[in-house]
C-alpha cells in the first residue's frame, strides 16, 4: 500500500466541502486508492504521472487527482 501526502492547498478545499462527503472521501475513497493506484485516469501532456479519480455523491461530481512519486 503507499502513503498518502497532501498538498497543502488540500486541507483548504476540504473543509469548503460537507462533513459527510468529506468523510466519505476520507474513510473510502482516499483507502481504495491507495490500496490500487491504477483505477484511475491516467492524465497526459503537462499532467502527465497524475491518477484522476471521478465519483458521484448526492448528484454532485467530484475529482480526486493523485500523483504517485516515483511512477
Amino acid at each position: 500500500m503507499y502513503k498518502d501526502e497532501y498538498h497543502p492547498q488540500v486541507k483548504k478545499d476540504l473543509k469548503k466541502i460537507d462533513t459527510p462527503i468529506r468523510k466519505k472521501i476520507k474513510n473510502d475513497f482516499i483507502p481504495e486508492i491507495l490500496e490500487n493506484p491504477e483505477i484511475g485516469v491516467s492524465l497526459t501532456g503537462d499532467l502527465t504521472g497524475i491518477q484522476s479519480y471521478h465519483f458521484t455523491y448526492a448528484r454532485q461530481q467530484y475529482r480526486i487527482a493523485a500523483y504517485r512519486a516515483g511512477a
